[in-house]
């Protein structure tokens, strides 16, 4: 914890000549900030096209001035009506105005809750085979192990299946630095799930096209 010196104005009036003194006054406090928790610790969700926002529960709790704070959830970025990855952002802010954040995701997206890609996938565009695995968070949203398929450098994100052939790599930041996939699609053939993106020219990582094969 590093504490700061908050200056109040303490103002005395004279009552001759309508004068005044000002007097400033230190207050050391401790810097601090609420965590915010949420209900189940779920902070992944999906929704269909069209359909009603998700009920997030949070809460907030300042464990050095031991008071529990109120949540507030900007929903305003959300737009249910077009399929894809939205960040909800709740913050909490402590009597002294001191503020922690913590981010809620919704995807939006008509897939049939019945299909999965959760799994264990190698990298088949070049000769590493390097495998990654994709976990399910939510319907139709994933975690990748590793977005890039390459051992050297090991990014964990996230995507979105909205339809049978097509999946969307929203951007953000992994440890390599910010991302986002282009062209990105997946083809789910019986015997042989595929999935495939570019990562974006503006993007840290080569432009090649990335194809991921279900083992």
């Amino acid at each position: 914890m590093r504490k700061i010196i908050i200056l109040s104005a303490l103002v005395a009036f004279v009552a001759v000549g309508c004068k005044k003194k000002v007097n400033s006054v230190s207050t050391e406090v401790t810097v601090s900030y609420p965590t915010i928790s949420f209900a189940g610790g779920n902070v992944y969700f999906s929704i269909p096209v069209g359909g009603g926002l998700p009920a997030i529960s949070a809460t907030a709790y300042d464990s050095f001035y031991k008071e529990v704070d109120n949540v507030v959830l900007d929903q305003s970025t959300l737009d249910n009506t077009t399929p894809g990855l939205y960040i909800v952002t709740a913050t909490a802010q402590n009597k002294y105005g001191f503020t922690g954040t913590a981010n809620v995701y919704v995807a939006v997206t008509n897939i049939n809750s019945a299909i999965n890609l959760a799994g264990t996938y190698a990298r088949i565009d070049n000769s590493s085979n390097y495998l990654v695995t994709v976990s399910r968070l939510a319907n139709g949203l994933y975690m990748s192990s590793n977005m890039t398929g390459n051992p050297a450098a090991v990014d964990p994100g996230v995507f979105v299946q909205t339809d049978d052939t097509t999946i969307i790599v929203p951007s953000q930041v992994t440890p390599g630095g910010t991302l986002y996939g282009t062209n990105a699609k997946v083809s789910m053939a019986v015997a042989d799930t595929t999935y495939r993106y570019i990562l974006g020219p503006s993007s840290n990582f080569s432009q090649s096209t990335r194809i991921f094969q279900k083992q």
